[in-house]
């Protein structure tokens, strides 16, 4: 990321299949718990079972404001279940059905706790089905921004993280549950619709009563926070980057300040191929609408900026996060920097290699900061710093560079596409890179990323 009652007609379903073994005993079934305990969002996310798939078929009309359609969840048991939770929040639940069969239902907050007529076993796939229904509204976080199905004047962008993919549809919603996702969205026509992953629909868009169905996958695992679908008037280029299509659009309003997005994008991927490994996913890209809410957000495969995207290293920054923060995802919310100060080295590292200041000066220029600049610490800045521009930003990208500085340049720039290939479709923790980095440097470094990540205070070099 950069900071800078509704008719039966509009129906959403979202499904959950489910295969129990017939010698499973009641009384050994127990509920899933309500939430994973992130350190930061302690409700978020839900335990007893892994999801594998979310299919998703959405229908919305902007003139009404009303979200509808299919959403399939295929997941898999890591316990013998009694209950299940969804994070799902704000939109009208019709019915749920497990496996195809009625389930009870109920709310509270963000949870929606799942009684199937039986429970699925240990290890034992199964799908849900919930039709939903109604006017979704984003998450609006002092601290933390504006997240979720934002409305626009021409459509919606759905924009998750860290917690808003609750608004759309239900979720398992924390970053270390990653899934493949499929979209089928209908909206009237005149309307363009874009996802993450590539469409499928080979040219063809169905039309029927004044509405057409697009259809996108994402078939590279993906967590829920990183799922987009923006809905428009856009204009759409497509080519190819680094092997891959690159897929661009914008609002024709934005023209000025877009018109260069698609040469930029594929520019920006090709460089980090050099630098960081093969890129991660099967299509790169990027969008640019008037969606208001002052950041640019590193969707997987497709990163969506709001407004202004003429920067270079804007462009850089978000696809850098394919590599750090998508693919390589963090295990926790502690662990942001993880994304965000590796995309900011990225930056660093553009300018180095397109004759501006080295990523030496740049870490120089700020070492002189003073006061609340070292108050926060890096790896650990807390649920209402984790995106803050100084802690987690600068100073994550400073850690980076005194680390190349501890290593030297060689082993550093093997460590980083080490560190993406091992990890890759994954989640790992600030511990998972310290072990890598001193296994391929051969030094103790903990007294380094003690210094940098875990103390409020300026490090002396």
């Amino acid at each position: 990321m950069s900071r800078r009652r509704t008719p039966l007609a509009a129906l959403a379903v979202a499904c959950l299949t489910l295969v129990v073994p017939a010698t499973a005993h009641a009384d050994t079934y127990s509920p899933g718990s309500a939430g994973l305990g992130d350190p930061y969002f302690p409700h978020a996310g839900n335990g007893g079972y892994d999801v594998e798939h979310y299919d998703l078929k959405l229908r919305f009309n902007p003139k009404t404001d009303v979200l509808s359609g299919t959403a399939t969840i295929t997941a898999t048991a890591t316990k013998n279940l009694s209950r299940f939770n969804l994070d799902f929040s704000g939109l009208t639940v019709r019915k749920v059905e497990v496996n195809g069969k009625k389930a009870t239902f109920r709310r509270k907050g963000q949870e929606l706790t799942v009684t199937p007529a039986a429970g699925p076993a240990d290890e034992a796939k199964f799908t849900v089905s919930v039709q939903y229904d109604g006017k979704p509204k984003p998450v609006n976080d002092p601290e933390l921004g504006v997240t979720g199905w934002i409305h626009t004047k021409d459509g919606a962008t759905a924009l998750g993280e860290p917690d808003g993919a609750r608004t759309w549809f239900p979720v398992n919603d924390n970053p270390k549950d990653k899934a493949t996702f499929a979209y089928t969205v209908s909206v009237p026509v005149g309307l363009t619709v874009l996802a993450n992953g590539e469409p499928r629909n080979t040219g063809i868009v169905r039309v029927r009563n004044g509405w057409s169905s697009v259809k996108w996958e994402m078939r590279e695992p993906m967590a829920p926070y990183l799922a987009m679908v923006a809905i428009g008037k856009f204009k759409v280029t497509q080519g190819t980057a680094a092997g891959v299509p690159n897929i661009t659009a914008y609002d024709p309003v934005l023209a000025k300040t877009s018109k260069y997005l698609h040469r930029t994008t594929a520019k920006a991927t090709e460089w980090g191929v050099k630098h960081f490994g093969p890129y991660p996913f099967s299509s790169t890209g990027g969008i640019a609408d008037k969606v208001d809410v002052g950041y640019a957000l590193e969707t997987q495969g497709r990163p969506v900026y709001d407004g202004d995207v003429s920067d270079d290293l804007l462009i850089v920054h978000e696809l850098a996060h394919q590599w750090f923060g998508n693919s390589v995802g963090p295990q926790t919310w502690r662990d942001i920097w993880l994304n965000e100060g590796f995309a900011t080295y990225a930056e660093w590292l553009y300018e180095e290699t397109h004759n501006g200041p080295t990523a030496k000066q740049t870490f120089a220029k700020l070492y002189k900061s003073k006061g609340e600049f070292w108050q926060l610490k890096t790896g650990n800045p807390g649920r209402n710093g984790m995106f803050d521009w100084e802690a987690v930003y600068q100073r994550g990208a400073m850690t980076l560079q005194a680390l190349r500085q501890k290593i030297g340049d060689e082993t550093f720039f093997e460590l980083l596409p080490a560190w993406t290939e091992k990890h890759r479709h994954g989640t790992a923790n600030t511990r998972d890179f310290i072990d890598l980095a001193e296994e391929m440097s051969g030094l103790d470094l903990d007294p380094l990323f003690n210094a940098w990540l875990y103390k409020a205070a300026k490090p002396k070099l």
